[in-house]
C-alpha cells in the first residue's frame, strides 16, 4: 500500500474518531474514487496515482464552487471550497510563482520552443516535473503569455 494511501485511511479513521463529519465525507469521497480506480483498472495505486486522482477532485470542487458563486449560492460554493481545501492536503507542497517561471524557462530553453505551435511540446516536459504542485491550467496561461510576448 502506498503511503499517502496510508495516510488517507489514518486520516479517515482519526475522522471517525473525531465525529468530524464533514471530514468524514470528504476523505470517504476520495477512497470511494481510489476504489474505482483500483477495481475499473485491476491496479494497486501508487503515491503518484493517488495524487492524480486528488488533483483530479480538487479541479472538480473548484469548478463547481465558481459555478455556484456565479449562481449566487455561497452556502454550497463555502462547502466546495473546504472540501477543495481537505483534499489539497493531499498534494504535494505547490511551486511558487518564480520556481514556476524557471521551469518554463527551462522547458523552452531545452525544447527549442519558440511561439504557440511548440505549446504542446512544452505542457509535455512540465508536465511530469510540476505534477501535482501546481494548477495546469495557470501553468498554460503563462506557457501561452511567453511565447506569444
Amino acid at each position: 500500500m502506498s503511503a499517502l494511501k496510508e495516510r488517507i485511511t489514518a486520516d479517515m479513521k482519526t475522522a471517525m474518531r473525531e465525529k468530524d463529519k464533514e471530514r468524514l465525507t470528504t476523505i470517504r469521497m476520495l477512497t470511494a474514487a481510489m476504489k474505482q480506480r483500483e477495481v475499473d483498472e485491476r491496479i494497486e495505486l501508487t503515491d503518484d496515482d493517488v495524487i492524480a486522482i486528488v488533483e483530479k477532485l480538487v479541479k472538480q470542487r473548484r469548478e463547481a464552487e465558481a459555478q455556484y458563486r456565479d449562481g449566487d449560492r455561497n452556502d454550497l460554493a463555502d462547502q466546495e471550497a473546504a472540501e477543495a481545501a481537505m483534499l489539497a492536503e493531499y498534494l504535494p507542497e505547490q511551486l511558487g510563482d518564480e520556481e514556476l517561471a524557471a521551469l518554463i524557462d527551462e522547458a523552452m530553453a531545452s525544447t527549442g520552443a519558440e511561439s504557440m505551435r511548440d505549446m504542446g511540446k512544452v505542457m509535455g516536459y512540465l508536465k511530469p516535473k510540476v505534477a501535482g504542485r501546481a494548477d495546469m491550467s495557470a501553468l498554460s496561461g503563462q506557457i501561452k503569455a511567453k511565447l506569444s510576448g
